[in-house]
């Protein structure tokens, strides 16, 4: 890989100098402290998070707890406020709500929209209340694409101790987990990150087909239920699939066992991968076939050898209380991996189920400016996300509409909002939506540019739509 600049390449209006600034005197926070509490986001990114900071503080002989929040509400915002730890680190969360944060000794790690309302200038020691916020936007950074919260908690740490760089594979992970892989790859400051996981010899990048399963799906289901993007001719074909192996003359079992996509010899692949792409469209061809990350450190045939797979070992654990799995799993723990098999089993029934559900009873309905789902409480809501996702970029839905999704939770309706890239260069900002329209219906949100949140009263749903397509006809151009 080519030597790149520190931060990823400078472009006008990025404050290279304050974002280094900010990364040291959070690291001089976290060296400094009595006790730590770290405070994360239980999806891929939020545990890869965790986990780094919690190395970091054994590495530094801390004595640290570790809480997981689905959401920055009022339960995490107590826990923060109230804590007697001397410091607390939140990373993958927190940046949103900055202004509810009263304690004294915060450092946040974050790579979400920061709260508009608070006050830059408490970001330094002895000002205010002391909390020290590493976000990208301040600096002219693209959250959502150029750096994840594990990434920007990388960074602490490597600042911390250089020695830390055998942490930036989890950055990997957590960036991949917040699919800023999408095209072709990682960019922005993700791009030094991966050039330290590749100097620490952790991780390989490799070109070859990108579609999710590469290390432990069989290869018919590889091409099967491969979305992003979907092979014309073979997506949700299983004849399909085999003819198209049987074609190019590659078995499909060595012995009793299914072969996997990793299992083929270099020529092998590189005939099947060739006539993938002769069956996509030209725009697509960039997003099949370019670069993947192979943890090296793990076994062939495992789901922690795949960035992307590893990425989704950590969604199963946190999407169903149990991201303390997932952080043990990212520091090594061995007897975590055979703990997750069951969240892993889950994971996989509850987003197909969720996908089926709403493709068989039509739920999706379109508006002129957005499309949407509601699917009550038969959607677990800390999977709606991952389930919107996965219509948009299939074919379950409209690519070129934002796509909004309802479902049940405990303190009300969780929304989620997702969209593709490309309508952020035409202006979509669904961050500001949430955040806007959930206010106004008496709700919070916030989140990315195309991947976005918002909890609202359940009696409010029509009312947020409004104002949401109100927001999205503005914005988009």
């Amino acid at each position: 890989m080519p030597t790149l600049p520190p931060f990823g390449d400078r472009m006008p209006g990025m404050d290279l100098r304050g974002l280094e600034k900010t990364v040291r005197m959070a690291a001089v926070a976290v060296s400094r402290a009595d006790d730590v509490l770290i405070v994360s986001h239980i999806d891929a990114d939020g545990i890869s998070a965790a986990a780094i900071a919690a190395t970091v503080c054994e590495r530094l002989d801390k004595d640290y707890d570790v809480l997981f929040f689905s959401k920055m509400g009022e339960d995490a915002i107590a826990a923060v406020n109230n804590s007697s730890r001397s410091l607390v680190w939140i990373s993958d969360l927190g940046s949103g709500y900055l202004s509810q944060l009263s304690k004294d000794g915060i450092v946040i790690t974050d790579h979400h929209v920061p709260d508009s309302s608070w006050r830059r200038g408490q970001t330094s020691l002895g000002e205010f209340n002391r909390v020290i916020h590493v976000n990208p936007h301040d600096h002219g950074y693209d959250g959502s694409s150029e750096i994840s919260g594990a990434g920007v908690t990388y960074l602490v740490a490597k600042s911390i101790d250089p020695a830390n760089t055998d942490l930036a594979c989890l950055a990997v992970v957590g960036a991949c987990g917040d699919m800023q892989d999408s095209g072709n790859g990682l960019s922005g400051i993700n791009r030094t990150i991966l050039e330290d996981a590749v100097y620490e010899g952790g991780l390989e990048v490799k070109e070859d087909v990108r579609l999710y399963g590469r290390e432990t799906r069989p290869l018919i289901g590889f091409l099967q239920y491969g979305s992003d993007p979907e092979v014309p001719g073979l997506f949700n074909d299983q004849e399909a699939c085999s003819a198209f192996y049987a074609g190019l003359g590659i078995p499909l079992k060595k012995g009793n066992r299914n072969r996997c996509w990793t299992d083929l010899s270099e020529n092998e692949r590189g005939a099947a991968a060739e006539a993938l792409l002769e069956r996509v469209k030209e725009k697509d061809r960039a997003k099949l076939v370019g670069e993947t990350y192979v943890l090296t450190d793990f076994p062939k045939g495992t789901d922690r050898r795949d960035a992307k797979e590893f990425a989704t070992l950590l969604n199963s654990c946190g999407r169903y209380d149990d991201a303390p799995t997932g952080m043990r799993i990212c520091m090594g723990d061995e007897d975590a991996v055979e703990a997750s098999k069951e969240n892993r089993s889950a994971h996989k029934r509850n987003i197909s189920g969720a996908i089926d559900l709403v493709k068989k009873n039509d739920l999706l309905k379109v508006r002129r400016f957005i499309q949407y789902f509601d699917a009550g409480g038969e959607i677990k809501d800390t999977v709606l996300g991952i389930v919107a996702g996965m219509l948009l970029s299939g074919d379950g839905a409209y690519r070129g509409l934002p796509i909004i999704a309802f479902a049940d939770s405990d303190d009300g309706v969780k929304v989620s909002a997702r969209a593709e890239r490309g309508m952020a260069e035409r202006g979509l900002n669904l961050s500001e939506v949430m955040k806007k329209a959930a206010s106004m219906v008496g709700g919070f949100g916030g989140g990315h540019n195309v991947a976005a949140g918002a909890t609202i009263p359940g009696d409010r749903k029509e009312e947020f739509l409004d104002i949401v397509e109100d927001l999205v006809s503005a914005q988009v151009i």
